[in-house]
């Protein structure tokens, strides 16, 4: 299918979007999550991962004990329908949104750039993992990055990524336009109370200083379109890391 050409400010925007998403996802050296390239080497892999072996705030983690906080705010979400594309970047299926909307955390705005998938849940509650997540990925003005992780569990047909999971590039550096574009409204869970924790990227470079935060209610996907993921991406999820002290906080 030959790809829609996007006007010059939305393409400019999308590129923007796949910027980060490369600094999110790619990083410098080749690495993956096979055992010659996996989590456990990525800290020797390029000097510009060193964090990922030697950092104090690393993610994901197990999300156990919590503290109730007053200071925890219910997340403003203002996300909108727009235009968006679907990318297979070698490490995981990804959509890109030209203007999806944004955040509040407290007095401060976080735009979303884009969202993508891992399997199993990269984020543990009480040691359990998730069939899979999604880590919706946002910047501020800036630069500081905030995650909202939605986690997946089996149960009816996820409306909202339809399109989207039929659409999956299959091969590395494949993309697509979804047609219908995208609201990430429409992947919300109903009840938006929600973990957070200072971490880092979860990927090379690990770069630290993300804000985190994990909604406590997760979203359905069918199981066929689990294992249309999966058919791309047996697994693609960083071990827990450890806490080294850091305190999760919770809304209730």
């Amino acid at each position: 299918m030959q790809l829609r050409t996007l006007p010059l400010g939305l393409a400019l925007l999308a590129a923007s979007c796949l910027s980060l998403a490369h600094d999110h996802s790619h990083g410098h050296g080749h690495w993956g999550y096979e055992e010659h390239k996996g989590p456990h080497l990525w800290g020797e892999l390029d000097p510009a991962f060193t964090t990922c072996k030697h950092g104090k705030e690393q993610s994901p983690i197990n999300i156990t004990a919590t503290k109730k906080s007053a200071k925890l705010k219910p997340i403003a979400f203002n996300y909108k329908a727009g235009a968006a594309e679907i990318v297979n970047n070698g490490h995981t299926i990804q959509i890109n949104l030209a203007d999806g909307g944004s955040i509040k955390l407290g007095d401060e705005e976080f735009k979303l750039l884009q969202f993508h998938f891992h399997t199993p849940s990269e984020e543990q509650v009480d040691g359990r993992h998730f069939p899979m997540v999604a880590h919706l990925v946002h910047k501020s003005a800036d630069g500081k990055l905030a995650v909202v992780a939605v986690l997946l569990e089996l149960g009816q047909e996820n409306a909202a990524l339809r399109e989207a999971f039929s659409a999956m590039p299959a091969q590395a550096g494949e993309k697509q336009d979804l047609a219908a574009g995208f609201n990430t409204a429409d992947l919300l869970p109903q009840d938006r109370s929600y973990y957070a924790f200072q971490g880092s990227l979860t990927t090379p470079p690990c770069s630290e200083g993300v804000r985190w935060q994990v909604l406590r209610t997760p979203v359905q996907i069918s199981v066929g379109q689990f294992a249309a993921f999966k058919g791309l991406y047996p697994m693609n999820a960083r071990p827990v890391q450890p806490l080294h002290g850091r305190r999760v906080m919770s809304t209730h």
